[in-house]
Order: structure tokens, then sequence, then C-alpha cells
């Protein structure tokens, strides 16, 4: 069952799925609901979804444990599959990943191959693509403000709630993703830290693992862990 998750603009749901306990985010702006990072049972999110339009499924990075039922998805709902042009190609064709006990998933189209700085429209709130290496070559997070959203307030939509950042496995409660992964890099991940510490230090951030954190809790926690002051 998906359980509410409280302090951002938008209303976010978060299914628990797979052997490694992933998050699934059901972002609704009132006109359409993004699904990120659909971890391996298509049917359950679409039970979660309900009767709500999905205009979009976004993938933080191409491990499976994130893409498992993007293709499902993806036939279910008509949804196009983004994705980063890094990270795309692997998404197509799926790939082992170190000694990940995951089984791959099976190949899914990549409707849309995004790139840093893009900006994707879902229902009526635009998000802004930061490309932040470091856990895989193309990992990415989606990040939008109030100010992003440009429809009449409704139920869905709080215009005092906090800015809104999907992490993937870039950033966790208090640390990172792995580095030595395919793709990986310590030098990136630091980099890819700096970027978002300078993000409004508000702003609710929903991790591919583990419950969610702020900007502003991890300059104690993962950016201190990086040097990142």
């Amino acid at each position: 069952m998906a359980a509410a998750v409280q302090g951002g603009f938008l209303s976010v749901e978060v299914l628990v799925q797979g052997i490694l306990d992933n998050n699934v985010y059901l972002v609704d702006d009132g006109a359409a609901v993004m699904v990120v990072d659909p971890c391996r049972d298509a049917l359950q999110i679409m039970e979660a979804v309900g009767e709500r339009p999905v205009g979009a499924i976004m993938l933080t990075h191409f491990h499976s444990d994130h893409t498992g039922a993007a293709a499902d998805l993806r036939e279910l709902t008509g949804a196009p599959v983004y994705a980063s042009v890094q990270d795309a190609p692997y998404v197509r064709e799926p790939r082992k990943v170190g000694t990940s006990p995951i089984p791959l998933h099976p190949p899914c189209t990549v409707d849309v191959a995004v790139e840093d700085g893009d900006v994707v429209r879902v229902g009526k709130t635009s998000w802004k693509v930061l490309v932040t290496p470091g856990h895989s070559l193309g990992s990415m997070c989606w990040f939008a403000t109030p100010q992003d959203f440009d429809g009449d307030p409704c139920r869905c939509v709080d215009p005092a709630g906090a800015p809104v950042l999907l992490s993937g496995d870039t950033l966790f409660c208090g640390t990172t993703g792995r580095t030595d992964f395919e793709g990986g890099s310590d030098q990136d991940m630091r980099a890819s830290m700096v970027r978002l510490s300078q993000l409004p230090k508000n702003t609710l951030v929903l991790p591919g693992h583990m419950g969610p954190t702020t900007i502003a809790r991890e300059a104690a926690g993962a950016f201190a862990r990086w040097g990142v002051l």
C-alpha cells in the first residue's frame, strides 16, 4: 500500500518494492501522476495509481532495481519513459551491475533521453533535470519548486510546501550511493554533492532507498562526509 510523504509542495506517495527496499514514488499535481523508478511490480503500482492518469515514467538511473517494472508500466499506461542520455542505452539493453542480486530488467524503450538542464513538463509542473553522476555516469535528479507549478492550486498542491528533489541513488539520508559500480566515480560524486548542497535548504529530498531528508539536514550528513561545507 502506498504511504503519503509529507512536506513537499506536491502530493507524493511511496511504495516500497523489491529485495533492496526500493522507493517507488507517485508524484501527483492534480493533472497527472509521475511515477519515479518503478522497481518490479507494475500491477501493484497501477493499483496505487488508480484512475489517475500517468503522465510520465521517470528513471533516475539504469540499475535494474530502479527500472524493473518500467517496460510493463509503459505498456499499461502508454506514458513516456524518461532517462538520461548517458544511461538510456543500458535501459534499452540491460546489463548486470557488479555483484548485485537483482535480476536484469526487461529491455525498455526510452521515449525521451534527457540532458542536464532540460526541463520536462508533467501535468502542470515543470521539472528540472540535474545530471548528478557518481553512482552511475548518467545518474540524475528531478527538481521542482512551487513556482514550477502553473495551474490553480488544488488538493494535490500546497503553494507553501517545500521544493522537491527526487534523488535516486545519488543522495540518501546521511550518505550517498556507491561509487564502485560501472560508471561510478568518487570525483563525480563529490562534484554532485557540491551542486546539490546549493539547492534551497528546505528542499525535501526523496531518495531511492531509505527515508526522506532535506538539503539542510545533509549539511551535517552526506555533504559533510564528502567534505562539502
